[in-house]
Formats: C-alpha cells, structure tokens, sequence
C-alpha cells in the first residue's frame, strides 16, 4: 500500500470529534453556531497595540463574529497577547491584506457595504444606522487613527457620540461599544438567530468539534492544533 493510502486509511480510523466530547460541550458547539455571524464583520487598519488587537478578537468572538479582516502595519506584526485572547481566535477567521485597497476589493465582491469609524463633520451617528445588510465596520490605527484614503474609499463615515470632555475611545472600547449596537439593533429588528446557511453550520460544527478536543494535534495532527 501506498504511503498515501495509509494515511488516508490511518485518517478513516480516528475517531470522530463529536465523540470524544461530552453532551453538554456539543450542546455549547450548537448553540454558538446557530448565532454566528459572517454579514457583519471588522476591518482592522494597521493597528499596533498587542493588547487592543487582542481585546478586539475576543469581544468579535464574543459578540458571534466569525470573520475579522486586518489590514497589516508595515511596522508592526499582527501578533494578538495571548494572555487577553485567552485562545479565542482559534474560533475565529482572520483575513489578513497588505493595504485596504485589496480588503476593500475582497469584502465588496462578496456585497459587503464599508463603514469607516472617523470623528469627522458628516459622520453618521452609530445609533442611527443600520444593521440589515452586509456590513463591514473600519477602525483604524491607534495613534493615528484610519488612512484619509480609506474614508475617501468608504462606503460612509460613522462615530460613536460622546457626551464628555473626551471626544474619542480607545479602538477596543470602540469596537466593543459599536458591535454591541449592531448585534442588539439585530436582535430588535431582524431577531437573534445567526445567518450561516445550513452547510456552514455544519462545516463549522465540525471544525468547532476538533477544536474543543483535547490534545486535538496529537489525534488528528499539528494543522488542527491551534
């Protein structure tokens, strides 16, 4: 027999995910997938801060994001603190671009609108949108905030209304504060069921599985082990 099909027989007699977990942990698996969401999504413009990219991906998680888009700083590696994400963005898909023209590009293929998050004269208050339709929300650079050729490529500009002294929030706050909107203008409007069709749901029960399986890389192999 060939070396590839002993593997492929090795692969047929492992055991299934489902089986090695317990009820109550697919119970979860379930449930989390039936709230998951791939038609609101963020887009990261070259962040810094170790500590903000990772509070960002496990409020995403949190919330029933499936998808995070990240546009890359030539200085800085994407590289989320372990010790915030507590191993969230294993459950997460995070596309990585080198300029927001190419996630731009990416996201309207697929009929995504993009909203920039910019403290400007003719942006849109957050409490005043809405979240029916394919949306992908940017928030930019900590210091700097997002590129002035990415609001002039935008869809619309919105900001967060502050009512202090205080007249911006730390990119983590602010994409906790805005997604926190969007999923409950969802829940008001549209209900609170996800929107993956029925073959997503299962591809991504399945992969949840592995994921929630103990020693998972030793069983199935490295590439699962995240």
């Amino acid at each position: 027999m060939s070396k590839r099909g002993r593997k492929q027989r090795n692969l047929e007699q492992l055991p299934l995910a489902s089986e090695l977990l317990l009820d109550a942990r697919r119970e979860r698996i379930e449930q989390v997938v039936q709230l998951r969401t791939r038609t609101l999504t963020i887009v990261l413009d070259r962040l810094e801060d170790t500590f903000n990219m990772a509070a960002i991906l496990r409020t995403c998680e949190a919330l029933g994001l499936q998808e995070i888009h990240v546009i890359l700083h030539p200085q800085h590696r994407f590289s989320p603190s372990d010790k915030v994400t507590q191993g969230c963005d294993k459950w997460l898909e995070i596309h990585r671009y080198p300029d927001f023209g190419s996630c731009r590009e990416r996201l309207k293929a697929r009929g995504f609108s993009l909203w920039t998050s910019a403290v400007l004269p003719t942006a849109q208050s957050v409490f005043s949108m809405r979240f029916d339709s394919k949306l992908a929300l940017v928030f930019g650079n900590e210091r700097t905030g997002v590129a002035a050729e990415t609001v002039a490529s935008s869809d619309g500009v919105f900001w967060i209304p502050m009512r202090g002294f205080t007249r911006s929030l730390n990119v983590s706050a602010a994409v906790a504060a805005t997604l926190s909107q969007a999923i409950r203008w969802r829940a008001e409007h549209v209900g609170e069921a996800g929107d993956l069709g029925e073959e997503e749901r299962r591809e991504l029960v399945e992969k949840f599985q592995v994921l929630s399986v103990k020693q998972r890389g030793r069983i199935y192999g490295e590439e699962v082990d995240r």
